[in-house]
């Protein structure tokens, strides 16, 4: 089940020989990339190599741009295989900017969180991590092996995109360890603005499969519509 259903036209000239092209994952990788030596400096600038709440967040925001950058490479969103144009680079790169307000505002705050927030918010990021890269990494296999077949199984059986809950998790658990109303409404803005226009676009996109109707009946569109039978283990 493919998030858009049209492919990525190939930039090689007609000569062979394929000058680099742009596309939009490289931004995100940079960005993605660069957060844990981001989360440093701004520890290093702010003095507080002392306190174990920053430690806790360069521990899963930086683990996460890692783990980003190796996904991007092995199993990567074919959406991000666009070619960046100029209008597109500024958006990406003020979005993905965007999210290290919660870093510096972490480290603004004269006192450390407390260490029950601190241990809430890594274990809201460990469900989100599992959640976001076992969703993509289904997806990819699924596209790969059973190609034109729409995929309503697995962790996609009860929520229509998985892989945006697991997300929300990771940067709901970012932005509470910050404490601060910057980051939220950052956040708030890129699900308003980014994440909710491409869901429903997919959804447009997908209705072409006979079986869609019945699937976004059973499921939502974020959160999973679950029923006691699925917290059941079943027997195959």
């Amino acid at each position: 089940m493919a998030d858009r259903p049209d492919e990525v036209p190939s930039s090689a000239p007609p000569g062979g020989g394929a000058p680099r092209v742009w596309r939009e994952r490289h931004v995100i990788d940079l960005f993605k990339g660069l957060t844990g030596p981001f989360v440093l400096l701004v520890m290093a600038a702010t003095h507080t190599f002392d306190r174990a709440d920053a430690w806790a967040y360069l521990g899963v925001h930086g683990s996460y741009g890692v783990l980003w950058v190796l996904k991007s490479r092995v199993f990567g969103d074919r959406n991000w295989e666009r070619p960046l144009r100029p209008v597109r680079a500024v958006l990406l790169t003020v979005g993905l900017a965007g999210y290290w307000a919660a870093p510096v505002a972490l480290c603004l705050q004269p006192e450390a969180a407390p260490p029950w927030l601190v241990g809430l918010c890594v274990g809201l990021y460990g469900m989100g991590v599992f959640l976001h890269f076992a969703a993509d990494m289904q997806k990819h296999m699924h596209l790969a092996h059973r190609r034109g077949v729409l995929l309503t199984e697995g962790l996609w059986a009860r929520t229509r995109n998985p892989n945006y809950l697991g997300e929300l998790l990771i940067y709901v658990s970012f932005t509470a360890m910050s404490r601060h109303w910057l980051p939220a409404v950052l956040f708030a803005s890129v699900i308003a603005l980014e994440w909710v226009p491409n869901m429903l676009r997919k959804d447009r996109s997908l209705a072409r499969y006979s079986n869609f109707e019945v699937w976004r009946r059973r499921s939502g569109l974020l959160f999973p519509r679950l029923r006691w039978s699925d917290l059941r283990r079943t027997e195959s």
